[in-house]
Order: C-alpha cells, then sequence, then structure tokens
C-alpha cells in the first residue's frame, strides 16, 4: 500500500484503467444488455435509449459487443502470453544456467524465427494451419517467445556468474534447484515488466489479424474483427468503428503506463 500511494497519475490512470477492463471481462454476461450473438434490431441502427451505441452491420447490439471482446481479446491475450513467457523464459534460463552446445543451438535457431516480420510469419502459419482459437494461441505464443527467451537469457546471463549460484552449484544443488531458487528471483521485476509489454504486443496482433480476418472467428466478438466489420460507417460521419479502436488504444496506453512505473521502481531510480 505504501508503494501505490507513491505512484504517480500516469500509474494510477492505468491501474484504474485495467481494473475497469478486468471488471468488464469478469463480468461481461452480466453488465451487457443483450447476448453476445444476439440479433437485436436491422443493421446498422443508430445510436439510441435502447441501443446506446447503436448496432452493427448484422443488427447486433454494439454496446454488448464491445462487452464482450473486452472478455474473449484480453482472456485470449492472456493466455497466449503465459504461455509464451512459460516457454520462452524457461529456454531462456536453460540456456543461460547450462551454457555450451544448449545455448547455441536454442540461441540460433530463435535467431532464425527472429529474422521472419512477426505479422507476416502469424498470418502464415494460421493460413497453414487454420484459424482456429487453439491455433491462434500457439502460433502467437511461440512467436512471442522468441523475445521473451532473449530477455530472460540476457537478464539470467548477468546472475548465473554470480558467487552464491556457483556456491548452490558446488554444494550440488540440481538444475531446477538453482532456477527456482537462485536465479528466477533475482530477475523477476524485469520479467515482470516485460510481461506488461508483451501483453499488450500480443493483444495489439491478435486485434491486427482478426481485422484481417485470421484472428479470433465470428461471431466471437472481438475489438479487431469488430472495427472491420463496420468501417463503412466511417463514410456516413458514424465514429461507431472507432470505439473498438479506441477501447485498444487505451488498454494499451493504461499498461504501458503502469510498465513504466513498474521498471521505475524496480530500477532504483528516484524522482
Amino acid at each position: 500500500m505504501k508503494l501505490l500511494k507513491t505512484a504517480p497519475v500516469s500509474a494510477w490512470f492505468g491501474m484504474i484503467v485495467i481494473l475497469f477492463y478486468v471488471v468488464l471481462m469478469l463480468f461481461a454476461p452480466i453488465l451487457a444488455p443483450f447476448g453476445e450473438t444476439e440479433i437485436v434490431a436491422y443493421e446498422f441502427e443508430p445510436w439510441s435509449e435502447t441501443y446506446l451505441l447503436g448496432t452493427d452491420n448484422l443488427g447486433r447490439d454494439m454496446l454488448s459487443r464491445l462487452i464482450y471482446a473486452a472478455r474473449n481479446t484480453m482472456g485470449v491475450a492472456l493466455i497466449t502470453t503465459f504461455l509464451a513467457f512459460t516457454v520462452g523464459g524457461f529456454m531462456g534460463l536453460l540456456a543461460a544456467t547450462l551454457g555450451g552446445w544448449v545455448d547455441q543451438i536454442f540461441s540460433r535457431s530463435i535467431d532464425v524465427l527472429m529474422a521472419i516480420p512477426s505479422l507476416i510469419f502469424a498470418l502464415l502459419l494460421l493460413t497453414i494451419f487454420g484459424t482456429s482459437l487453439g491455433n491462434l494461441i500457439v502460433v502467437i505464443a511461440l512467436l512471442d517467445a522468441t523475445r521473451v527467451y532473449r530477455l530472460t537469457r540476457a537478464v539470467a546471463m548477468t546472475i548465473v556468474v554470480m558467487d552464491y549460484v556457483e556456491a548452490a552449484r558446488l554444494r550440488g544443488e540440481g538444475l531446477l534447484w538453482q532456477i527456482r531458487k537462485e536465479i528466477l528471483p533475482n530477475i523477476m521485476a524485469p520479467l515482470v515488466a516485460e510481461f506488461g509489454l508483451r501483453f499488450c504486443f500480443v493483444f495489439l496482433m491478435i486485434s491486427a489479424l482478426s481485422f484481417l480476418g485470421l484472428g479470433i472467428q465470428p461471431p466471437t466478438a472481438d475489438w479487431g474483427s469488430m472495427v472491420r466489420d463496420n468501417a463503412s460507417l466511417i463514410t456516413f460521419g458514424d465514429i461507431t468503428p472507432l470505439l473498438p479502436a479506441g477501447a485498444i488504444a487505451l488498454l494499451t496506453v493504461a499498461v504501458n503506463f503502469v510498465v513504466d512505473w513498474m521498471l521505475h521502481q524496480s530500477s532504483g531510480l528516484k524522482e
């Protein structure tokens, strides 16, 4: 609590926005006035007392779709980010701890994958293997795990050479014990901050793929596909398509505000 009291206004703004989105994600069925896929009126109904944000191209309530999209988009992004950190983080810790040929094989393989633009690679893989939700999560997680690997390996390399790690090794402690007790606790600060940034990148990639038709598939609500489905309204001066785009931008800015504050705290710098 003492740390939160010293947080700047930007960090408080970010935390409040994130909390608001989490509430939407957890209580979407209760907060949404209509069902996620329920057709309630004619297509492109204007804003009114009944339909506060109008209806979409199929006559579904836009406000309800926005609320459900918070659960779908953020939920998929969280699962994907956790998977990316599990795979990339573990590989990075192994590479830093074992070194030698393990480090070389992992690092050179990651270099090859990182040489290909992520969005193009994701489009290629999803076109080959299909656009199911499982494929979407696995493909983006594996691509993002390359970035997690590079960071984890870099910060872990500065820890494995410390005397206390060498002492644990000489005592005969196992590899997993060294990672869990000596290395991981000392690199958690940058990893937690990186988790926030990776979540933003994953979140934006899912939205971009959905906009292109290869992300979360209809009729599931998703902010990226909602922008695409209602884009024609912009030509008539209607700002409805900008609402899901604004939801994406607001969450991204909020997470970055919190991550910046966390990085500042972990660095030990003072105002």
